[in-house]
């Protein structure tokens, strides 16, 4: 929380090159699945939540745009390709994924249903396995050293040193 008891939110991108500051409460946050959005993320759905009324800044770096409408564009980090907001002409929503801390940040609605992945709904019945279940995952990620940035600000990244 802020000296006035607003709430403070950090995120980024994954290599760590764009980082972003939200002071005050976060719109609604929803998930969208128009067909921009799926482009856009790359995935089924692209989950947002509203800045709109906050004091934001971007930290760290700036993402790059591709105005993807005449209404709006997206950011996202140029070196990673992380997708990071959309802005229309209401104001600007950041990706809930690229937050620290996505957790807290649920989604009260859907948008552009029209257009939702006829699968997406049955993904919570799929089956599940830990990632330690898999005995090959364990061995590979025995060896892996990640370069991602991690979920809270640093004075600065890269590190000087990467194994």
């Amino acid at each position: 929380m802020s000296l006035d008891n607003r709430p403070i939110y950090t995120g980024g991108c994954q290599c760590g090159a764009v980082r972003f500051r939200v002071e005050g409460a976060l719109g609604d946050a929803s998930i969208c699945h128009c067909r921009m959005c799926q482009k856009a993320f790359g995935a089924f759905y692209a989950p947002l939540v509203s800045v709109r009324g906050t004091m934001f800044d971007w930290t760290r770096g700036e993402p790059k745009y591709f105005q993807s409408s005449n209404h709006g564009r997206r950011g996202f980090c140029a070196n990673c390709g992380t997708p990071l907001s959309y802005t229309a002409p209401d104001g600007m929503a950041l990706a809930i994924g690229a937050f620290d801390d996505p957790q807290g940040i649920a989604p009260l609605i859907q948008w552009g249903t029209e257009a939702k992945l006829p699968y997406v709904d049955t993904i919570p019945n799929l089956p599940g396995k830990d990632t330690m279940d898999d005995a090959e995952a364990v061995a590979f990620l025995a060896g892996l050293v990640s370069y991602q940035h991690p979920d809270h600000d640093t004075e600065q990244w890269p590190p000087e040193e990467r194994s």
